[in-house]
């Protein structure tokens, strides 16, 4: 019997990432504290989350297999978040010209009828290009990313903002790492295509 899947988010991003799969799943919201602990790296951090979250919907859905995903980025060693406003995605991406920043994104997949979790953590670099405040201006003009670790959008127009990528799953730097996950779905005997 194939366990039903279980999106343990309620990211737009990751729900159409995982639309890509074509396979059946509900989408539910975690209770989660992400609270960084202190002394936690951003890797760590992820991964924790990741975990968590998967592990926060076990009771309510005791026969699935759940994926809680978590991302973190980091420029110059230290996590950055969301800009929530206009001013804060212009310094972000200020910042972040000419220079590096990493996405970290954790990833779980809970078997709730065995117990049996895997857990996964992708590493990916964007590379920015330098950017003038006319750039950045107009790109935020137009895709608004404010919700965004980043201040872009990868899968829009913030690719115009990149000199180059580096990783091995371009879906891990928008919030899901789908080349992982379906191996950690061929392991519960979930295969796709």
């Amino acid at each position: 019997m194939t366990l039903a899947l279980i999106l343990a988010s309620t990211s737009p991003f990751r729900r159409e990432l995982l639309m890509r799969l074509q396979v059946d799943f509900r989408q539910d919201s975690p209770e989660t504290d992400e609270t960084p602990r202190a002394n936690e790296s951003a890797e760590q951090l992820c991964q924790r989350l990741a975990i968590a979250k998967a592990h926060a919907l076990s009771e309510k859905y005791p026969q699935h297999l759940i994926i809680g995903s978590d991302q973190v980025a980091t420029f110059h060693g230290k996590i950055i978040g969301k800009p929530i406003t206009h001013v804060n995605a212009v310094q972000q991406l200020t910042d972040f010209s000419g220079h590096t920043v990493e996405f970290y994104t954790g990833l779980c997949l809970l078997n709730t009828v065995t117990g049996v979790f895997q857990h996964h953590v992708e590493c990916f670099k964007v590379h920015f290009r330098i950017l003038s405040t006319e750039q950045i201006e107009r790109y935020l003009h137009v895709e608004q990313p404010y919700q965004c670790a980043g201040s872009f959008k990868s899968e829009g127009l913030g690719i115009c903002l990149f000199d180059r990528l580096e990783g091995n799953d371009p879906s891990s730097l928008i919030g899901l790492p789908l080349i992982k996950l379906v191996s950690m779905l061929q392991n519960e005997g979930v295969y796709i295509p």
